[in-house]
């Protein structure tokens, strides 16, 4: 199913191995404004609890400058050894590296092929390129490096 799909069907909380995907009402992020570059979409400055990075944001402009709860969608995959790790840090974070975002979070393995990586409570659905993941790899801590450009946030309200 596609982003767009899952997105769609979320208009009632859905639940992923027994957790809510929407945030639980305590998750808020602080979206500050960045200069904007030509030809390309609205991007936002996300401070969270775990990190900071500069993502594209699906709200209107009008929302910027305030906390809000927010979903993130990744159009990018994991690929084990292409972007996806194992972490040497069993902790949460959000960074940026260059043009890239770092998500660290524990990963878990949905039986449809697809996974959720759970960042500091934000749970952030990925679908898994070929190879498959190692045995193993379920339950535990990863790091997770996504072009800056295929990772947005929505805004939503509880």
């Amino acid at each position: 199913m596609s982003r767009t799909g899952i997105l769609k069907e979320r208009l009632v909380p859905a639940k992923v191995f027994g957790k809510s995907i929407e945030d639980d009402g305590e998750v808020l992020v602080k979206v500050e404004a960045v200069q904007p570059v030509p030809s390309k979409p609205m991007s936002v400055r996300v401070r969270s609890a775990v990190g900071t990075a500069v993502v594209l944001w699906q709200g209107v402009s009008e929302a910027v400058e305030s906390e809000h709860h927010v979903e993130w969608t990744v159009d990018e995959g994991i690929d084990w050894t292409g972007n996806a790790w194992p972490s040497p840090v069993s902790a949460p974070a959000l960074r940026e590296d260059g043009d890239h975002i770092i998500f660290r979070g524990r990963l878990s393995l949905a039986e449809d092929g697809g996974a959720v990586l759970d960042v500091g409570g934000t749970l952030i659905l990925f679908d898994l390129a070929e190879p498959p993941l190692p045995e193993g790899v379920d339950g535990s801590w990863v790091e997770v490096h996504v072009a800056q450009d295929y990772v947005t946030v929505w805004p939503y309200e509880l």
